[in-house]
């Protein structure tokens, strides 16, 4: 019975969205849930519920972001041409089991799995650090690395890095703040501070990389759009052996001063088709921070595209641009 409950949500809140999400009605008699509404959507909603209960008895917990990611994979353009429902994929890490809510997430980590260099574009909002950094925590833990090296350029969005007390670090955290955040969400407090002053775990910003080989280690680039194509190029050329590297950026955020060219796409146009590097482009459908969050997203990117209607849109591409990976490594 409690598993029921936590099935339904407080105030039956995750029912309330499957409703909404699929158009059906749930009616709940004890422990039986009874469905009513179109044959497919009932299906979908069976379906999702049962994996929904399974990730409940396996120890997990689920909340209404958790029921939206499940309809998203159960209502993804390809399973109408297939029938096929693709199993979200996951990620255990010490404090929690993370799941994609998304199929790009799935395909995402699918990719990370298959690649040594993996670009993730897209909006704010749809975990693209996050994820990245929950894979590389994840693989620290099970020994597939020796250290993380999470790193971002500090580039100034109308504040001056000298206009800011105290040291260099003092002055640079606050741009690495959502790597620490993701961190701690993943590892707990405990294990990332002990990581940090071992050196196991290091943040630092992108002019700090130059002249290293970065070997064993799972190496994140944040905010990858804020970097010039040298800067770009050099990050790059530190992957050692044995180590990965995934590098993220949102292309509608480049913070770079005015006429200077971000080198992100650059970099992707140019390895594209290489063996062992993939792309995953996302798009605002796939924000899951929350729906408000989507609908700001969507609104200046309309904004955006009236202002120039001749230009395309930055974040929406095709759909068989949206998951691409180098041929042999994993098409995603």
């Amino acid at each position: 019975m409690a598993l029921v409950r936590d099935l339904l949500g407080h105030f039956d809140a995750n029912l309330a969205v499957l409703e909404e999400r699929l158009g059906i009605e749930a009616v709940v008699n004890g422990t039986a849930i009874a469905l009513r509404g179109p044959v497919e959507a009932c299906a979908a909603a069976k379906v999702i519920l049962e994996h929904l209960y399974n990730r409940l008895a396996a120890g997990e917990t689920i909340g209404v972001g958790d029921v939206a990611g499940a309809v998203r994979h159960a209502t993804a353009a390809d399973v109408a041409e297939s029938g096929v429902r693709p199993k979200a994929q996951q990620i255990k890490t010490r404090k929690r089991v993370i799941t994609a809510r998304t199929p790009a997430q799935s395909a995402y980590l699918e990719c990370l799995q298959n690649n040594d260099l993996v670009f993730a574009t897209g909006p704010a909002g749809t975990g693209k650090t996050y994820l990245a950094v929950a894979f590389a925590a994840a693989a620290l833990e099970s020994g597939l690395c020796d250290r993380l090296i999470l790193s971002r350029p500090a580039v100034e969005a109308g504040e001056r890095l000298g206009f800011l007390p105290g040291d260099m670090r003092e002055k640079v955290d606050p741009y690495l703040r959502p790597l620490y955040d993701a961190l701690y969400d993943t590892l707990g407090s405990e294990r990332v501070e002990r990581g940090l002053e071992t050196g196991m775990i290091e943040i630092a910003p992108l002019a700090f990389m130059r002249g290293r080989t970065l070997s064993n280690a799972m190496v994140i680039l944040d905010e990858a759009q804020n970097c010039t194509a040298v800067q770009l190029k050099m990050f790059l050329t530190r992957l050692g052996e044995g180590s990965k590297m995934i590098v993220t950026g949102d292309p509608t955020q480049v913070d770079l001063p005015k006429g200077q060219d971000s080198g992100l796409f650059q970099a992707i146009e140019i390895l594209r088709g290489i063996d062992e590097i993939g792309h995953i482009a996302f798009a605002n459908a796939d924000v899951v921070r929350r729906e408000l969050v989507g609908r700001i997203v969507a609104a200046y990117d309309a904004a955006s595209q009236s202002e120039r209607p001749d230009a395309k849109p930055l974040v929406e591409p095709s759909p068989a641009e949206r998951t691409t990976a180098a041929p042999g490594a994993g098409e995603d």
